[in-house]
């Protein structure tokens, strides 16, 4: 007959394999076979979806061969997984304001950005020219092209050259390989970015340009022409999921306190005006841009790339926005997520 203690020591060794079991299943749902198999069926599953078209206002987004489809998962921990066009590259367009964004915060701190720039999501379109005469060039962010001409402007560097060349340096460390500048994009970009031109002007006339305001337009447009692959972006994904430290190389890119600060401001503008639904539906900060990307990032966990031109009304792409919803319900990635204690 079984004493107490003999009921209690087989009692404590059921809690001990029931928690077990618990983080053996937690461990599982993110082990690099787990994600390989997610990663291939959201490629299966979305990779005849013919919605979208490729963005035309730049001439040279319309000539991208709309059937490119990549998705790259990088872990905190440098697993990589890759599937479909993972070597075809597209210029990061929008994406790249996540980076010069962290830059500034990186350089003059998380108080110089939120005053000089703003981190406030405007309500309006990514290139409306509105909120900067409503608030005299404030409460901007640097998601939107206001925001990210001005952040532009405070990036390091007494000259062009040396802010152009912090710029892809640091991009470069992001993405743990040496990234170079899409030429032709580049070329038809500049020769339509009169907007843009106009937003930092208007922005210079309300001091809240701080570089020359051509220049900084023609660094920001660059910028945008700086060529990547799903792999590429994955990598700058997980690198912010590691807290500014590139999962691979092992290189800090970044402060951890930069991270915090760029990925809030990614939750609440990352995706253009359907930046809440985009959250709402996902519960990652994620950031898109018109080539055709989108990153997104699972703190401490995992980032995401993906590439298909093709893009919705808003401006974001129609398959990236698929794939990455379906891997956060998958894999248990949204951040809000949580279980009620017993």
């Amino acid at each position: 007959m079984k004493t107490r203690q003999d009921w209690f020591k087989i009692l404590l060794t059921a809690v001990i394999f029931l928690v077990s079991i618990s983080g053996i299943t937690y461990a599982q749902q993110l082990s690099k076979s787990t994600i390989e198999a997610a990663v291939k069926e959201a490629y299966d599953k979305f990779k005849n979806v013919s919605e979208g078209k490729n963005a035309d206002y730049i001439p040279a987004l319309a000539e991208v061969n709309p059937n490119i489809f990549g998705i790259s998962v990088v872990t905190a921990d440098g697993d990589v997984i890759e599937f479909g066009d993972i070597n075809d590259m597209v210029s990061m367009q929008s994406i790249e304001k996540v980076f010069a964004m962290a830059m500034v915060i990186d350089e003059l701190g998380a108080d110089a950005l939120k005053e000089k720039v703003g981190v406030d999501a405007t309500g309006m379109k990514f290139n409306a020219i509105e909120p900067i005469e409503w608030k005299k060039g404030k409460e901007i962010n640097p998601c939107v092209n206001p925001g990210a001409l001005a952040t532009t402007s405070l990036i390091k560097g007494a000259n062009y050259d040396e802010k152009w060349n912090n710029i892809i340096t640091k991009y470069s460390e992001f993405a743990g390989r040496d990234l170079t500048v899409n030429q032709p994009v580049y070329e038809s970009e500049a020769a339509t970015n009169q907007r843009n031109q106009a937003l930092a002007w208007l922005l210079f006339a309300y001091e809240r340009m701080y570089f020359d305001p051509v220049q900084t337009t023609d660094i920001y447009t660059k910028a945008c022409a700086i060529n990547v692959n799903a792999k590429d972006l994955g990598m700058m994904a997980a690198t912010l999921c590691n807290g500014g430290v590139n999962p691979v190389t092992g290189k800090t890119v970044v402060s951890p306190e930069t991270v915090e600060h760029v990925l809030a401001v990614m939750v609440t503008a990352g995706l253009y005006d359907d930046s809440g639904i985009w959250i709402y539906d996902t519960g990652m900060p994620g950031k898109s841009g018109v080539g055709g990307g989108i990153i997104a990032v699972a703190p401490g966990k995992l980032g995401i790339g993906v590439i298909s031109p093709p893009l919705d009304d808003v401006g974001n792409s129609v398959k990236a926005q698929y794939v990455i919803k379906y891997l956060s319900e998958k894999l248990g990635l949204n951040m809000y997520s949580v279980q009620p204690k017993n």
